[in-house]
């Protein structure tokens, strides 16, 4: 089973596009580390306030992809710079 989701969010610190990218290498990197998912920046690549993050998982358990997408949502939740604003989640 593979568990993906799409998570629009505003980035509030950041100044640039640097700042924005130091921001997401931060957050991919504690997604990688603690959880060993896939994390890429989908969408509004030249918007240093806006991004789309794509996560995924696969697992041969739908419940527990579910739960470490979830888990990566609340991590994301913890950076005070990112505010997430739309998040699609789909079971493939």
């Amino acid at each position: 089973m593979i568990v993906y989701a799409e998570v629009e969010c505003m980035l509030y610190e950041g100044r640039s596009l640097k700042q924005k990218r130091s921001i997401l290498k931060r957050i991919a990197a504690k997604l990688r580390n603690d959880l060993n998912v896939a994390v890429t920046e989908l969408d509004f690549h030249d918007l240093w306030q806006r991004t789309k993050i794509g996560i995924v998982t696969i697992s041969n358990d739908g419940v527990h992809g579910e739960k470490v997408i979830q888990e990566a949502l609340k991590i994301m939740d913890g950076f005070p710079e990112l505010e997430r604003t739309i998040t699609e989640v789909e079971h493939v």
